[in-house]
């Protein structure tokens, strides 16, 4: 049977508070941040951005990437839960009506009941451009989403001894993940990847 929770079942979008600092990436891309944490890109001979958030105990909550080569294989499927799921309007690219709304998704594959994570069940949040799932099995997760000159990502995997989470280590990995998305990090998280937009719309 389908290992789905509610999707979009959480609280609407929220906008950055005022104080948040803005972080725009050397190729045209911007985002919010809560102002105790830190946006860095070493630049150089990279490629694209390489952008690392951390919070403030200097825990990575996210990384941005872009220059990255998109494409994705579905060998195999997997048992999954949607956790988060909400369209990211901004980054609709003109023309290019024939790809889906990239979205924000917090979603995992596989059903260990350990605390995990393990090498078979994950959890991750980012924005994607895959159609939602639907049924029982899904294909694995591709957070990354269409950017000149190829594509990016955003997001992170979702790591309880980096990711703060309530109860006690001992619940399954895929409960925590669960209880994850109603913790204030996470909603800090949402709201800092659902900000990134094209540079030029910034105000």
């Amino acid at each position: 049977m389908p290992a789905q929770s509610g999707s979009g079942s959480l609280s609407g979008l929220e906008d950055p508070p005022p104080d948040w600092k803005t972080f725009t990436t050397s190729d045209g891309l911007s985002f919010d941040y809560p102002p105790d944490w830190t946006a860095k890109d070493p630049g150089g001979a990279l490629g694209g951005a390489f952008v690392d958030v951390t919070n403030a105990s200097g825990k990575r909550m996210a990384e941005l990437r872009t220059n990255i080569v998109t494409g994705a294989e579905c060998i195999e499927q997997y048992p999954y839960r949607i956790f988060d799921s909400h369209p990211v309007q901004s980054l609709v690219e003109p023309g290019a009506a024939d790809h889906a709304v990239p979205r924000f998704v917090f979603e995992s594959r596989g059903d260990d009941t350990g605390p995990g994570p393990t090498r078979t069940t994950t959890a991750a949040y980012g924005i994607t451009m895959m159609p939602e799932a639907t049924g029982a099995l899904a294909c694995p997760m591709f957070h990354l989403f269409l950017w000149p000159p190829s594509g990016a990502l955003f997001g992170g995997t979702y790591d309880p001894v980096k990711n703060q989470t309530p109860g006690p280590p001992t619940l399954p990995y895929l409960e925590k993940a669960e209880r994850y998305a109603t913790t204030p990090e996470y909603q800090q998280i949402r709201t800092m990847i659902t900000s990134l937009r094209p540079a030029k719309l910034a105000s």
